[in-house]
Formats: structure tokens, C-alpha cells, sequence
């Protein structure tokens, strides 16, 4: 998923919440820090029907990651030129 992200395609890590702590040793062992989305835990044993349940349940928020990339500073905290080129309209 790196390398992915080194290249500009975006990318979740979606795992068990059981996971979430060796998520973070992995990250920060091969350097990345992708955006991550934990789901109740066990998966294996659950049906079809929950299964699909729990994606739906996580689907907001995986798209919400993707399309936000990586997390920033906001707007009002990066300076001028994050507001665009009409923020300097009419100044002066």
C-alpha cells in the first residue's frame, strides 16, 4: 500500500479492531501511515448476511478516508494559498 500511495493512488486499511495495535507497529515499521478503518472483531465466523452488514456499517467511512487523503492542516491554517485564487479578489 505504500508504494501505492508513493505513486498517488490512494488506499484504507480495513481490519478487525483485534488488529489495531500490530496496524500501528506494522506502519510505522515499513514507514507508511495509511488512513485505517477497524471493524468488530471475529470476522471468520460471521454470515454472509453479517458480514455485509459490517461492511455497509464501515463503508462511509473507508470512502470518507479515500477521498480525503492524507490527513492536513485545514485551510484557515495553511496559509493564503489554500483558499484559492479568488481569496485575493478585491484585496487592496
Amino acid at each position: 500500500m505504500a508504494d501505492l500511495e508513493a505513486r498517488g493512488v490512494p488506499g484504507v486499511f480495513v481490519a478487525s479492531e483485534e488488529f489495531a495495535d500490530g496496524a500501528a507497529h506494522q506502519a510505522r515499521a515499513i514507514g507508511a501511515d495509511p488512513p485505517a478503518v477497524f471493524v468488530a472483531h471475529p470476522i471468520q465466523d460471521r454470515s454472509d448476511a453479517e458480514l455485509i452488514a459490517l461492511a455497509d456499517g464501515a463503508f462511509e467511512e473507508v470512502a470518507a478516508s479515500l477521498l480525503e487523503g492524507p490527513e492536513t492542516e485545514g485551510p484557515e491554517t495553511e496559509g493564503p494559498e489554500a483558499a484559492g485564487p479568488e481569496a485575493g479578489a478585491g484585496a487592496g
